[in-house]
C-alpha cells in the first residue's frame, strides 16, 4: 500500500490517509483480515503525527472498514465487496442528485452539467 500525502490539498492529512486506505480496501488490493501498518510505524512513514494517523484508523474502524485489536494491531474488517461498493455508489448517486438541482436552480442545462464533470475529471486526473 503506498499512501501519498499532498500538501496541496484542501483535504486534512488524516483525511488523505483514510480515503486512501478506504479506496484499497474497495479495489481489494488490502485483502480482507490482512493487517495494516500500526499507527506508529506509518505515521514515522509518512512524517505525520501519531495523532493524525490515530485518527485516520478510528474513523475507519467507525465506518467498519477495519478492526482494531488491542496488542495485536489493525485489520482490514470481514465485509462484503458488493455491500461496500454499493454504499459508495449511493454517495455517488446523491452527490449527483444535489448537482442536478443545484444546477437547474442556475440554469444549467445536462449537456452543460455533464461539460463541467468532464472539465472536472480532466483536472483530477
Amino acid at each position: 500500500m503506498n499512501i501519498l500525502i499532498s500538501n496541496a490539498s484542501s483535504d486534512p492529512i488524516y483525511l488523505q490517509i483514510k480515503n486512501q486506505i478506504k479506496a484499497a480496501i474497495i479495489t481489494g488490493e488490502l485483502q480482507e483480515q490482512g493487517q495494516l501498518p500500526s499507527i506508529r510505524f506509518l505515521a514515522k512513514e509518512l512524517r505525520v503525527s501519531v495523532i493524525t494517523t490515530k485518527r485516520a484508523y478510528d474513523e475507519l474502524e467507525m465506518e467498519g472498514f477495519i478492526n482494531s485489536v488491542q496488542g495485536k494491531g489493525s485489520f482490514v474488517a470481514l465485509r462484503n465487496r458488493e455491500l461496500i461498493r454499493e454504499e459508495q455508489l449511493r454517495k455517488v448517486e446523491n452527490y449527483m442528485l444535489k448537482a442536478i438541482k443545484e444546477g437547474r436552480l442556475a440554469g444549467l442545462s445536462l449537456d452543460h452539467l455533464k461539460q463541467m464533470l468532464e472539465t472536472l475529471e480532466d483536472e483530477y486526473e
